[in-house]
């Protein structure tokens, strides 16, 4: 029996390895800009330390865009009212939980003190807002049809 691979596979073997690198590079590029909104970070607040070593920086990095991704959603749906009462500024309190848990998590970052962690929060929101306007191509691409 003779297998042939049909060009229709071929290309979609292309495609979903293309796609495949572009999710990874997009995870790379998130992991960079969090490396550097968390070295900011360190670098203005002096109740955060955070691993002069550049691996022990990415983990961190990774632990915080994970926490970010999979907890967050769950404690802002459950602090909603408290987010509602406030007018947003409760998320100031989330972000900071999200850091906290972060330093608990990792050796690489120490985080001290209440207000050490809501500045540190601050700065991180504000450094990665920046950061991803710049690197997030997935609103410029789109092509306006002026038909």
């Amino acid at each position: 029996m003779r297998l042939t691979v049909k060009r229709h596979d071929r290309v979609e073997t292309f495609a979903s390895r293309l796609v495949r690198s572009l999710m990874l590079a997009a995870l790379a590029i998130r992991v960079a800009v969090n490396s550097a909104a968390l070295w900011v970070a360190a670098s203005l607040v002096s109740g955060i330390e955070l691993s002069s070593d550049l691996w022990s920086v990415l983990v961190v990095a990774a632990v915080f865009g994970i926490v970010n991704a999979l907890l967050k959603p769950l404690v802002m749906l459950l602090s909603l009212p408290a987010i509602l009462l406030t007018l947003g500024a409760f998320i100031l309190v989330v972000n900071a939980a999200m850091l906290a848990l972060t330093a608990a998590l990792t050796d690489s970052l120490a985080v001290d003190g209440f207000w050490s962690t809501v500045f540190g929060a601050i700065i991180i929101s504000v450094v990665s807002w920046a950061l991803s306007t710049f690197t997030d191509d997935s609103k410029s691409n789109k092509r306006v049809d002026s038909r």
